[in-house]
């Protein structure tokens, strides 16, 4: 009996030491605490001090051009203020690359890495996207840091626990847990709706930003980015960028690219209704109904129509454009995609090369001299690249502004207006901008299309 209990005994110690140097193995494992996988993932979750320079008005009335030429520039000049912004970050590999979310160090002027063993390190931005709200770290001089291995989040299902690290309200490193309460949620955690998330409830407060969504395993699941609230505090419905997409980022990282490349598809689409899919003969509303193809596009090339129905690629179903755009993205610029198309009762797979937005025709972007009445406009032909650089329509042609100068500015003029009449003349190309600003007279009248509207701007010489 003392030799049954002794052996008992034993077996108990040896799963509690067990259970302190390995990750849960089982439901009944899970319950007793998620310590192991804590211990394991923690070190690799870093905050992130970062400081940014904004420009500033020391009188928000005077940032008003009609009182600035009222009253002179002397009042309300722009001064520099810094802003300190706090977040989280995640080391992804040995050597120091660090992925955060852009709005935490994308316009960083200084940024200050801190591990939990209060290491310090100085960061730079190596790739950043804002579309995407992620950024790529360097860490200076850094090597034999822990990291989280990626895992493939196209393998994430509803219901799987999950833990959000990081340091929220700068209190410290903190870990909530829960679990993945959706996938492939578009337009929900951001306002221009291209995004595209994994969906948890684990507490998500300000300052997770770039932080840990990892499994049971201690493996990434995804990036904490945002959440929907209304008092500014956790709510249970946050979002994570899929680990996918990170690892395409930290490709491109490595392969030393200062910006990120999209694969351009040179298409627009819907997410398909009831009504849309019963007009189709759809039983099931399902896939991305193709509603434009701009004349370059490789779908086009590849033979998609408007009309068609895109349900599927590279095997894995798609449901809105952001989803479409996001397989597409994660398979990177260079290779191959296979879409599923539908077209009536017939089903087809074709092959679509994934490529950049082409640079033709050529954009002769224009900077306007002294000699004009707007000096420092910078205009731009229209190209498929200009289309996804400046986020205007994909039938846009013409000629852009690109960046408004200071005079241009004031006259009302911002990035991704198109020029279309000066003084009464038809604008086609950018020679000519220059051709009608130079020598004006005393009133110029600018037409734009802005938004899809039309506006007509007056101004002085």
């Amino acid at each position: 009996m003392i030799r049954s209990i002794l052996v008992i005994s034993l077996m108990v110690v040896a799963a509690t030491a067990s259970a302190e140097t390995r990750v849960p193995q089982s439901q009944a494992e899970i319950g007793l605490g998620f310590a192991p996988v804590v211990r394991k993932a923690a070190p690799a979750v870093v905050n992130i001090y970062a400081k940014i320079i904004r420009e500033g008005r020391t009188n928000s009335l005077f940032s008003d051009p009609f009182f600035q030429d009222f009253f002179g520039r002397g009042f309300g000049e722009p001064r520099q203020r810094i802003q300190n912004s706090l977040g989280s970050g995640v080391v992804l590999s040995e050597d120091g690359y660090v992925v955060s979310n852009y709005h935490v160090v994308g316009t960083a002027t200084e940024i200050r890495v801190v591990t939990t063993d209060r290491r310090e390190y100085s960061a730079k931005v190596v790739l950043g996207d804002k579309e995407s709200d992620i950024a790529i770290l360097r860490l200076e001089e850094a090597g034999e840091l822990p990291f989280l291995h990626l895992r493939d989040s196209d393998h994430v299902e509803v219901g799987e626990l999950a833990l959000a690290i990081g340091n929220p309200f700068g209190v410290g490193q903190t870990v909530s847990s829960g679990i993945i309460s959706g996938l492939a949620r578009t337009g929900t955690a951001t306002g221009n709706a291209r995004g595209y998330f994994i969906q948890t409830d684990a507490a998500i407060n300000p300052g997770n930003s770039g932080g840990a969504l990892i499994d049971v395993n201690g493996d990434l699941i995804g990036i904490n980015t945002s959440i929907l609230t209304r008092s500014g505090g956790s709510n249970g419905i946050g979002f994570a960028i899929p680990a996918n997409l990170v690892a395409e980022f930290l490709r491109q990282a490595r392969a030393g690219n200062e910006s990120f490349v999209s694969p351009w598809a040179g298409m627009a689409g819907q997410n398909m209704s009831a009504d849309i899919a019963e007009s189709l003969g759809l039983v099931i509303p399902m896939g991305v109904v193709v509603s434009d193809l701009h004349a370059l596009s490789p779908l086009a090339e590849a033979g998609l129509r408007v009309g068609d129905v895109v349900t599927h690629v590279d095997g894995d179903e798609v449901n809105s454009p952001a989803e479409m755009k996001f397989r597409m993205v994660v398979a990177g610029v260079g290779g191959k995609s296979v879409l599923t198309r539908l077209r009536g009762e017939e089903r087809a797979d074709i092959e679509v090369a994934l490529i950049r937005a082409p640079e033709t025709p050529a954009a002769n972007e224009t900077t306007l001299g002294e000699d004009t009445a707007l000096p420092g406009l910078i205009v731009s032909g229209v190209n498929p690249a200009v289309i996804v650089r400046l986020g205007l329509k994909l039938s846009q042609t013409g000629v852009v502004v690109v960046d408004p100068g200071q005079y241009g500015a004031r006259a009302g003029l911002r990035a991704g207006d198109v020029l279309e009449v000066i003084n009464g003349g038809k604008i086609d190309v950018p020679e000519d901008v220059v051709q009608v600003l130079t020598d004006p007279g005393r009133r110029v009248q600018v037409q734009i299309e802005r938004g899809g509207r039309t506006i007509s701007l007056r101004f002085r010489m």
